[in-house]
């Protein structure tokens, strides 16, 4: 029997998928390191990171050896068990920071919708119905599943899916007046991002999330850390609150968790943990064995002091390439980010322009990302190499070249 699968191509999504993507025009078939190709052969470097999540580029080999592993032992049983990959990339997660407790989930979303039901769980064990308040922040992105898409603070991916969900306050990001106004005893959550990545790459300031810790202690609400884009590595630190000193209750993780593999977890303290008793809440595949292994490989590298420092050297390298452009083309106002989550802003005559920039960028041989209509964001592997950065923003310039001569 013949094992040779039928050609596909770009067309074929309009024909058979559901059209709430608009994927670019070429289809990607192989990656290594931070370079792929299409099916023409054609390469690019990769400065996109899948979104964030490509933390060790394409096909480490570590990655690999992990899944091809365990593949030969056990793929799936169901929470009916545990399994030892879970097993230890729990252990390693505790291990490693402020947490007593893990959940296993599949995606950042389901992440954080465990976050938020812990949150309202603990409030109504502890102080009855009325505590189920939750805020969160204007522009804010926290998932895509009915609640997280309305705790986000961005209205147009909620609006078209019916009535809001009640007790859900939205606040300016940064603002400690606005914080202070609208947190109660009836507050049972804080959920921020320490840099809010879909949004701009707008970090948050050190003042207002210790405020922000400060009144979650006075009303008895749980601060929650969406750490979706910004854990495992992406800023210099294995996470962002260690830049802060202030910790969370809650801390949710996924992206570069993973490597590329879907995995997702909460982490939180034992006497909070204690009030998802069994039965309260579950996944069929969270905890799953293939991805634990590989999770388990995946913290195994990025959490070492070498990998982390790495980080701050490649941003350093990035900052001062990008700075270049801006001097010589004029393009952007500010880099901003941490790490190597960066948001390179738009200079005014540039503005709303995002978009063209990454059709010209993919046109020149290189992948990079918007974070809304305004900026250009950058967050590669966490491993990248020098040269494919250099050779990454070389290709960048083409395309920056090409859109002011046109």
């Amino acid at each position: 029997m013949s094992t040779q699968q039928p050609r596909v191509e770009r067309a074929d999504f309009d024909r058979v998928m559901v059209p709430n993507y608009a994927p670019a025009s070429f289809v990607p078939v192989r990656g290594l390191g931070s370079r792929v190709w299409d099916q023409a052969g054609r390469e690019l470097v990769d400065l996109a990171g899948g979104i964030a999540v490509n933390g060790l580029g394409h096909c480490h080999p570590a990655l690999v050896a992990a899944l091809t592993e365990q593949a030969g032992k056990l793929w799936h049983m169901s929470n009916v068990f545990t399994n030892e990959p879970a097993l230890r990339l729990a252990g390693k997660l505790v291990d490693a920071t402020f947490a007593e407790r893990v959940f296993f989930a599949n995606s950042g979303a389901e992440a954080n919708e465990a976050a938020l039901k812990l949150a309202r769980k603990v409030a109504r064990d502890r102080f009855g119905d009325d505590k189920y308040e939750i805020i969160s922040t204007i522009n804010s992105f926290h998932g895509r599943t009915v609640f997280t898409v309305n705790v986000a603070g961005q209205p147009k991916y909620s609006e078209d899916f019916g009535p809001r969900p009640e007790g859900i306050t939205h606040v300016p990001y940064n603002d400690i007046a606005a914080m202070e106004a609208a947190i109660s005893d009836k507050t049972c959550a804080v959920i921020l991002e320490l840099i809010q990545g879909e949004s701009g790459v707008l970090p948050a300031d050190p003042a207002w999330v210790q405020r922000v810790r400060e009144l979650c202690d006075k009303h008895d609400a749980l601060l929650i850390f969406d750490e979706v884009q910004t854990g495992v590595g992406r800023t210099g630190k294995l996470f962002a609150y260690e830049h802060y000193g202030v910790i969370p209750d809650v801390l949710t993780a996924a992206k570069s968790l993973g490597g590329g593999f879907p995995v997702s977890a909460m982490l939180t303290h034992e006497r909070w943990a204690g009030h998802l008793t069994a039965g309260t809440h579950g996944t069929t595949f969270g905890g799953n064995p293939l991805a634990c292994a590989v999770g388990e490989a995946v913290l195994d590298i990025i959490n070492t002091p070498q990998t982390l420092a790495g980080v701050t050297e490649r941003e350093a390298l990035l900052r001062r390439k990008l700075q270049e452009l801006a001097d010589q083309y004029g393009i952007f106002s500010e880099v901003r980010g941490q790490g190597l989550l960066l948001g390179a802003v738009l200079a005014e005559p540039w503005q709303g322009r995002a978009a063209e920039f990454l059709a010209a960028a993919e046109a020149a041989g290189v992948l990079v990302l918007m974070a809304g209509p305004n900026v250009i964001r950058f967050a590669p592997s966490l491993i990248v190499e020098p040269e494919d950065i250099n050779e990454g923003l070389q290709r960048f310039a083409v395309a920056v070249q090409r859109l002011c001569e046109g």
